[in-house]
């Protein structure tokens, strides 16, 4: 009996040295080597060297200067922390229409109000200067199941061009230039769909001269 146990503790301390030491640090030296950005989250950097983002994760632009990302439904918007997404289904009228109830006081609005579709459709119009019949991209008006998407389709990002052009002064061309630059193509030609990530594409634009 006390031999059966000392040959099973000696395969349980065995065995929790490979899975729980062994194994996680070759996994981490190969990936620190072979991988180093990814494995350390796909930081993105100033020139002065200081942490401003993740290629992973959105981030909530909202000057006229700026593309913007997705609509989002972590936390109160673009929460790392609280990644997630409205979980309505595709028939919900509150994902269509949201809801809106009168302010519980001035400027202070009840917080059970939630814009839908329609809403996000409608602003997104306004603010790139588009007819209130256009259609336009389902990532412009929908939120992403985490929240947290870093991406926008080229065609949400197109439609933004003349908006960001006339505030930063640049011209349509050079800033489409900028878009087809920080658009990532199909995984192994043939997975998803081509896409431009945000913070890449504003950190470009904050580069470029006029």
């Amino acid at each position: 009996m006390a031999k059966q146990l000392l040959i099973s503790l000696r395969i349980t301390f065995i065995l929790l040295l490979l899975v729980s030491g062994v194994y996680p640090l070759v996994v981490w030296g190969i990936s620190q080597v072979a991988f180093k950005h990814q494995a350390n989250g796909s930081l993105i950097r100033n020139a002065q060297g200081q942490v401003i983002g993740s290629e992973l994760l959105a981030q909530g632009f909202t000057k006229p200067e700026y593309f913007h990302p997705r609509p989002s439904a972590a936390g109160n918007g673009y929460d790392p922390t609280a990644s997630g997404g409205t979980n309505l289904g595709p028939t919900s009228d509150k994902l269509i229409n949201g809801v809106h109830k009168k302010d519980l006081s001035p400027g202070k609005p009840d917080p059970a109000d939630f814009d839908g579709v329609a809403d996000l459709a409608k602003a997104y119009r306004t603010e790139n200067g588009l007819a209130a019949t256009t259609r336009v991209p389902v990532d412009a008006v929908t939120r992403s199941a985490s929240g947290l998407d870093p991406q926008i389709s080229p065609a949400n990002a197109q439609i933004q061009v003349a908006r960001v052009a006339k505030a930063r002064g640049l011209s349509e061309e050079a800033i489409r230039g900028l878009i087809a630059e920080n658009t990532s193509g199909r995984g192994l030609g043939v997975l998803g769909e081509p896409a431009v990530n945000v913070l890449k594409l504003n950190l470009a634009l904050d580069a470029a001269k006029k």
